[in-house]
């Protein structure tokens, strides 16, 4: 079967090489425009447009899904051909949707109709979930809501970022879209309607949300820091300015803290939550590199009592 893949960032990367090593025969890739990156602001292609180059397969940039070019390449892949998408980043046009034989397929990180969106890893560990998954499926024009072919299953681990969990997704689910595809080329595989029930939604969680809320449990704190990491990244203020704060360890031996509350040990810091405190592992202080907690806390003065975002810490 000819494919056509769209995608873009890091995590949708493992499709087209699994689709490259397969018995399809990937014969384009559709990415977003090269952007500014770097203090040169200099263009830079988009992870999958490289790894497209390298691949040595016609790499397409269209500026929106309509380009003449984009649906001439669809067009072009044969009646037998099937698109795969994970990640490409803009919406499909029904003009686009209509093109392939089978439709566009779909890989996307969760088990549906649970999880519809575009955080869907995220929101799973801020909810404390125990399992999510991958789950092929045709695109429609509502937002992913189109009939589902293939599923996977993958266990939360306790320690788990967005970025630990949609690694081993990216990596399983590109083996589950190869086989979808296999099924769908035999005709051993159709698609089946979602369930009307259990739809959720788990739209891309802004930076303005990842900001912590010392009031809250430590578990609590513990999953939206794991859940925005390492994008867009949990913060709270220090000296007026936002201050990026890396995994933590819930603190289960030592006493309770004020909400907010920071205590500098020798090699420690502790924040006080609504239950116990969370020590602090690494952090990030505005126009800083990436640091041990303990280290950051040895280069700055921190009043006894002091509080993220305190004018007293200004």
């Amino acid at each position: 079967m000819r494919v056509v893949f769209a995608g873009t960032p890091d995590v949708a990367v493992p499709a087209p090489d699994a689709l490259a090593a397969s018995g399809h025969e990937l014969v384009g890739v559709v990415t977003r425009p090269d952007a500014p990156s770097g203090r040169g602001r200099k263009l830079v292609a988009s992870p999958v447009g490289i790894r497209g180059e390298e691949l040595g397969v016609p790499v397409l940039k269209p500026v929106h899904p309509r380009d003449p070019e984009f649906q001439g390449c669809v067009e072009g892949a044969a009646s037998r051909r099937l698109p795969g998408r994970r990640a490409y980043g803009a919406l499909l046009p029904q003009s686009a949707l209509d093109i392939p034989e089978h439709g566009w397929i779909n890989l996307h990180f969760s088990i549906l109709p649970a999880r519809r969106g575009a955080a869907p890893v995220q929101h799973s560990i801020w909810a404390g979930d125990d399992m999510t998954g991958a789950t092929t499926f045709r695109i429609v024009k509502e937002l992913d809501a189109g009939p589902t072919f293939g599923v996977m299953t993958e266990r939360i681990r306790p320690t788990d970022t967005a970025g630990d969990l949609l690694g081993r997704l990216a990596e399983g689910g590109a083996e589950l879209l190869v086989r979808t595809l296999d099924g769908i080329a035999d005709g051993s595989l159709e698609a089946r309607d979602q369930p009307g029930a259990g739809v959720t939604f788990a739209p891309k969680i802004p930076v303005e949300h990842a900001e912590i809320d010392w009031t809250d449990s430590a578990v609590r704190i513990d999953r939206q820091i794991r859940a925005c990491t390492p994008g867009p990244g949990a913060w709270s203020l220090w000296e007026g300015e936002r201050f990026k704060i890396g995994a933590v360890t819930v603190a289960t031996d030592r006493e309770r803290l004020e909400p907010g509350v920071l205590e500098v040990t020798k090699n420690a810091v502790f924040v006080g939550t609504a239950t116990r405190p969370v020590e602090l592992g690494e952090v990030k202080a505005f126009g800083k590199k990436q640091m041990r907690a303990a280290d950051w806390a040895r280069g700055v003065t921190v009043p006894e009592g002091a509080r993220p975002g305190d004018a007293a810490s200004a």
